[in-house]
């Protein structure tokens, strides 16, 4: 189905400093290694989100040969969760820059030996301290206005700098002083001076901006929508920024308001009240074309959708936007009135391919699901079909699911989707009797969009199966990365699966008291139902024994498509076995072959090689493999697994790769890899 609408935006002015627009050049030209200098100016690479870089001095022959040139201490700049440090730096000025600590310091590196160069720290105030994304910066964005090299970050406290890339200090003609508080412009949002926005919920941002021909667009995000259990919340409103003076260009609502296209998605009035749908996820761009590409994320809440009947546009979705208006150019829904928490946590990825022997200008979305949606960038337009096929309805009271749903055609996907009991564990029968017993407490269904259903449900159950789960499929630590110069794109997957059990609020808030932290109108809660844990753990084969994953292997995986045909050309294990497995007593002298790690595996592509680490919960390896093949060549131990996507750049004619890492037994640090000096 196509999807592609025109909108008018808004634009509102704040904080108006200077009248003239300047001029920003949000991708600068790589240089070649002629000059000893290739860079990494986004966090995707690239604008177009590809991961790659043309480098080729670290190859197959050599990679093993990989030494530390040095280690970077993330925790040195405030608390930091081990696990969850997540920053990719950028290289440009000669520099690295990246973000450290709950409050999102920005740090500037030399690239050659680690020594800490400047940081810069927003003050204190209690805003960060109430963000509920204190843990997951990404990074920071970077261009030249009128030819100085600019930095800027977005804060947990919901705040927009600008920062001399030289100095670290904020510039003042940008703004108020340097920085703009998101939380002014809004609309009809009120302001708490502390908190920010109070009354509905909340809004903070997990991911860096980007700037494109002169505009900094900003994304935002929110508190993870199965936690909160209102109805109510504050819309993930994007908006776009003069790159010089900071002056407000114009913002769009992805919750369309009475007379915009889209309200009447939105039943029962229930756009008054929804929020979230943020681009809480890394954002691309086309500047050639003026399209800055935002995925979305599930209205409030994520797993109960009976206050907000219709397809509710724009959730779950992908956005084209007219980066100098804001106008939407085109977009396309991936789950109509989502209830699966299946929203788009990896960025759109931007290709040129041959499709049949024509030139397309395609975009490519990873999804949860386990789909490559891929789309003509530039009219939205699917390369190869998507059909709207019917779905179950939900016997959940007052849920009402959209009749349909999208399905991929092409290409074949990359997950396994749904759960039947031909996809449970069957190293050896006990283990399988074992796991059916278990798996039939709880729907099951082949397939996408197996709805959420009761807890205690009138026909025994207590749960619906869901398959890849919301933090499986492709996501965030993972997701995909992009060779340009061959078409193919590989993809990170975890085998996640979960159970979506749904309980009345009363029943699991018998004194009304809501989360903590979080408003409604009257202070209560006012969803009808909300999600329970009901857990599916796996057999033990044994009393005593741990658990092992109800489902076959493998466990996590990576997979290679050629995207001028569409076709899967291979499919492999993240990783090895993990002991826990491996040694299992259940599974003593049992051939189980290679399960790979239930994680997501980190990419890095470049002219030579791809390469990853296994991830959060993965072993301390970063691996080399054959791009057109899978096969694996080279592997090297790091001090720690790796967190998320690794960068490489060429710093004075000798290349590094830079990985964030971080273990129980190791705290959150950069660690950058050379080969020894020559």
């Amino acid at each position: 189905m196509r999807q592609v609408v025109v909108a008018v935006a808004l634009v509102v002015a704040v904080a108006v400093v200077g009248s003239t627009r300047g001029q920003a050049d949000s991708q600068p030209p790589a240089e070649g290694s002629a000059s000893g200098t290739v860079e990494w100016t986004h966090w995707g690479g690239d604008e177009r989100s590809s991961r790659y870089s043309p480098l080729d001095q670290v190859t197959a022959a050599n990679f093993s040969q990989l030494e530390v040139a040095w280690r970077w201490k993330a925790n040195n700049y405030g608390p930091e969760p081990d696990l969850i440090y997540r920053a990719t730096p950028l290289y440009v000025n000669g520099k690295l820059y990246t973000v450290a600590g709950q409050r999102r310091t920005v740090v500037c590196i030399d690239p050659a030996t680690g020594e800490t160069l400047w940081m810069f720290r927003e003050k204190d105030n209690p805003r960060w301290a109430a963000s509920t994304r204190q843990n997951y910066g990404k990074g920071v964005a970077f261009a030249r206005v009128d030819g100085r090299p600019v930095i800027y970050l977005l804060t947990p406290g919901f705040y927009l700098w600008a920062l001399d890339a030289d100095t670290g200090q904020p510039l003042p003609q940008f703004g108020m002083n340097g920085v703009i508080d998101l939380h002014l412009g809004l609309g009809a949002y009120s302001v708490d001076p502390d908190r920010g926005t109070l009354d509905w919920g909340d809004i903070t941002s997990s991911s860096a901006p980007i700037v494109v021909n002169g505009v900094v667009v900003v994304g935002n995000s929110h508190d993870r929508g199965y936690y909160p259990e209102n109805r109510e919340n504050v819309p993930g409103i994007i908006r776009g920024y003069d790159a010089k003076t900071g002056r407000m260009l114009w913002r769009f609502d992805p919750v369309p308001k009475e007379g915009e296209p889209g309200n009447e998605t939105w039943e029962n009035e229930s756009w008054r009240y929804t929020g979230n749908v943020s681009p809480w996820a890394p954002l691309s761009a086309d500047s050639r074309l003026g399209l800055v590409y935002v995925p979305t994320d599930t209205p409030t809440n994520d797993y109960y959708g009976g206050s907000r009947h219709g397809m509710n546009l724009y959730g779950t979705s992908l956005l084209a936007l007219d980066v100098q208006t804001g106008k939407l150019r085109w977009f396309y829904q991936f789950v109509h009135h989502d209830v699966w928490n299946h929203d788009i946590p990896d960025a759109p990825h931007l290709m040129d391919l041959t499709v049949n022997g024509r030139a397309v200008p395609a975009i490519v979305q990873a999804t949860k699901q386990g789909w490559m949606f891929v789309f003509n960038r530039e009219t939205g337009e699917p390369i190869w079909p998507i059909e709207e096929r019917p779905v179950p309805a939900s016997d959940v009271p007052h849920e009402k699911l959209w009749p349909t749903q999208p399905h991929v055609t092409w290409p074949p996907p990359f997950e396994q989707q749904g759960v039947t009991e031909d996809d449970l564990i069957d190293f050896t029968p006990a283990l399988r009797a074992e796991a059916v017993k278990i798996a039939r407490q709880f729907r099951m269904r082949a397939g996408m969009f197996n709805p959420p259903s009761l807890f205690n449900a009138p026909d025994g159950t207590r749960g619906a199966f869901m398959a890849p789960s919301s933090n499986g499929g492709a996501n965030i630590p993972g997701g995909a990365a992009v060779d340009p110069e061959t078409g193919y794109v590989y993809v990170a997957s975890q085998h996640g699966y979960e159970v979506l059990a749904l309980v009345p609020a009363q029943e699991k808030y018998p004194d009304g008291k809501p989360w903590p932290g979080w408003g409604s109108p009257d202070g209560k809660i006012t969803s009808l139902y909300v999600s329970t844990s009901s857990p599916a753990p796996g057999p033990s084969g044994g009393a005593g024994n741990p658990p092992l994953p109800l489902m076959k292997p493998p466990y996590g995986r990576i997979v290679a498509y050629d995207m001028n045909t569409g076709d899967l050309k291979w499919n492999i294990p993240n990783g090895e076995t993990p002991d826990r497995i491996r040694n299992h007593p259940a599974l003593k002298g049992v051939e189980i072959g290679n399960t790979g790690q239930n994680s997501h595996a980190n990419l890095l592509v470049t002219k030579s090689l791809l390469m990853y680490g296994e991830g959060r919960g993965g072993d301390r390896y970063l691996r080399a493999l054959d791009k057109r093949t899978g096969q694996e060549l080279a592997k090297i131990q790091l001090p720690a697994q790796t967190n998320t996507a690794p960068m490489t750049f060429m710093h004075a004619g000798q290349q590094y790769i830079v990985a964030a890492i971080a273990s129980a037994q190791s705290h959150a640090e950069l660690v950058a890899l050379r080969l020894p000096s020559r």
